[in-house]
């Protein structure tokens, strides 16, 4: 079993005040809680991207990579990297960034309008997407083709992870499709229940509260 903290960097109001955490006071606050918790022996710490004026992330990748600096043990990992409205190349140089700095330690919809997408394409972005990346994890070079980036032919990435490949998980609020994916690819999956509790009921098993 690993214990950790999970966060997006929430921008919570202060209730004496009525005025939100300033972004800056709340990463310096979050730095320091990373720091105790990799000193109390913590397991892993894990950050999400968010697009919204709510939350203090939104680059998982370089949030992760400061922290690296400040702790020496913890496993540090992405909760939420928005794969459909990202570039894979750009996601897998900048975690691979993030594993050289920590030598190894290394889904909300906002970001679609956001970054030029149409949210009508979600499935479509996500599953090319995941494709390329998990080329590139496991090629050094790699020719591929799709329909919502530019084609790379015998491309090289570069650096390389200081692990063989990056660990890649798919995170699932609650889609069965997703979960299948995930089956059917063979990776690892991170559960979370976004709204969908009834989707984690076993069918067999009564709804009705017992005391």
């Amino acid at each position: 079993m690993e214990i950790g903290i999970f966060t997006f960097g929430e921008l919570t109001v202060d209730p004496a005040t009525g005025r939100s955490i300033d972004p800056a006071v709340r990463m310096r606050e979050f730095i320091d809680l990373v720091k105790l918790a990799d000193e109390a022996g913590l397991d892993v710490l894990g950050v999400g991207e968010h697009h919204r004026p709510d939350f203090a992330i939104a680059s998982p990748a370089v949030v992760l990579a400061a922290v690296s600096q400040a702790t020496s043990r913890i496993r540090l990992t992405s909760t939420v990297t928005v794969l459909s409205t990202a570039d894979p190349v750009r996601v897998f140089e900048d975690f691979t960034a993030l594993d050289l700095v920590s030598n190894g330690r290394g889904a909300y919809t906002e970001s679609f309008p956001l970054l030029g997408n149409d949210l009508n394409d979600y499935d479509e972005l996500f599953e090319e997407k995941l494709g390329l990346l998990l080329q590139l994890n496991s090629s050094e070079r790699v020719t591929w083709s799709g329909k919502h980036r530019p084609a790379l032919s015998n491309a090289g990435v570069y650096p390389r992870p200081v692990q063989a490949q990056l660990p890649v998980w798919i995170a699932v609020g609650g889609t069965p499709s997703s979960v299948e994916r995930a089956g059917r690819l063979g990776l690892p999956l991170y559960l979370a229940i976004l709204g969908h509790p009834e989707r984690f009921v076993d069918p067999r098993r009564s709804l009705s509260p017992r005391w």
